[in-house]
Parts: structure tokens; C-alpha cells; sequence
């Protein structure tokens, strides 16, 4: 399989059957960029990049009390990673919406997690505001470990690209989609469904 293949394909594995790529995706890092209305351009950066069938790289995050915490670190949970520019955007405040709205239970079992470069604190305060309970909010406005690590900085405005990437239990990326719209939404659902067929 080829490079563009390894991106767009869900990997299969022995709980998963993943049906096909979403509907759109580009590839993270360098050499890859993603558009903002359609005309402007943005090209990705960082030193790694998230890969289909391989551990989500380590990367150093902030939680809402200001503690590092690795991202790379399993936790025996599959885990949604929603990621967004900032919560503080109306395409971001439904991304989030529906990871935590939409999800139809399944954060009973999966753990819903929404990454940013705003600061912790206006993280906070969106949760409060919009009585999201459900969803744990990291932040990569520090070290900025995880945009570099994993290729999803847009490099002109040094926020994360809109994504979502679904781990199962051994935290390896089985589901990733790198939105190529900065406007628009990811498929939500079908990453809710790659993650249901990791249980």
C-alpha cells in the first residue's frame, strides 16, 4: 500500500473492521497543507506524524489543573481524540458538541477527549458554558508537543488542524481523519463507529 493509502485506509484489526476512509482527509506534516475557505492555502509542519497501525506519539499536554500529562501514554481505554484550532470558533463549538452529544453512550465506555491550543482556562470556561461533563479537555498551548509530534500544526497560524483519531486500548491510531477544510467538520460519526468496533 502506498503512502496516501496508509492515511485514507482505517486499518483493520482483530475486534475492527473499519468500512473505508472518511470522506475527505489529507495527510499530516510537512509537504501537506490544509485550506481555509477553499482558497487560502496552509501548509502543515511538525517533526513526526500520526500513523495509522502505529502508537500515537508521545507528546506532553496540559490538563485543566496545569499538569503535564502524555498523550502517548495507553491508558487500557479506546479513546476519540477530537482536535481542534479552538474552542472559541463556531465550526469548533459543534465539532465538540458532537463528541459529546452524539455519541449515543458511548462514552460509557470510550474516552472522549478534545485537544486545543487555547489555554486551559478558556477550555474550562467553554465546558462550564456549554455543561459539557463528558469530554476531557487537553491543551497543547505549552510545549506544543502534540502538533509537532504528530504533524498537525498549520504552521501560519500555529494552531492544531481539525482532526479526530481514533486509538483503541493499546493506544495505537486504528482511525484518523485530517479534515482538508479548516471550516468544515470531521465525520464525526464515522469515527464513533471506529471506535465502537474497537470494544
Amino acid at each position: 500500500m502506498g503512502l496516501s493509502g496508509r492515511w485514507l485506509v482505517a486499518a483493520t484489526m482483530k475486534k475492527a473492521s473499519l468500512t473505508g476512509p472518511p470522506k475527505g482527509t489529507v495527510s499530516p506534516g510537512d509537504g501537506n497543507f490544509v485550506t481555509m475557505k477553499k482558497d487560502t492555502k496552509l501548509p502543515l509542519s511538525g517533526s513526526g506524524v500520526v500513523e495509522i497501525g502505529k502508537p500515537l506519539p508521545s507528546a506532553m499536554v496540559v490538563g485543566g489543573d496545569l499538569k503535564p500529562i502524555d498523550i502517548g501514554a495507553p491508558t487500557g481505554k479506546v479513546r476519540i481524540i477530537s482536535v481542534v484550532p479552538s474552542v472559541d470558533t463556531k465550526t469548533c463549538e459543534k465539532q465538540t458538541h458532537q463528541l459529546s452529544e452524539d455519541n449515543k453512550g458511548l462514552d460509557k465506555q470510550v474516552e472522549m477527549i478534545t485537544i486545543s491550543r487555547d489555554l486551559p482556562f478558556a477550555q474550562g470556561r467553554f465546558a462550564k458554558e456549554a455543561k459539557i461533563k463528558n469530554v476531557t479537555f487537553l491543551s497543547d498551548y505549552n510545549m506544543r508537543e502534540f502538533g509537532e509530534k504528530n504533524g498537525l500544526t498549520i504552521a501560519p497560524l500555529g494552531l492544531l488542524a481539525r482532526a479526530v483519531i481514533v486509538t483503541d486500548k493499546d493506544n495505537v491510531v486504528r482511525y484518523i481523519q485530517v479534515v482538508p477544510e479548516l471550516t468544515a467538520l470531521p465525520d464525526m460519526q464515522a469515527a464513533m463507529k471506529a471506535a465502537k468496533e474497537l470494544l
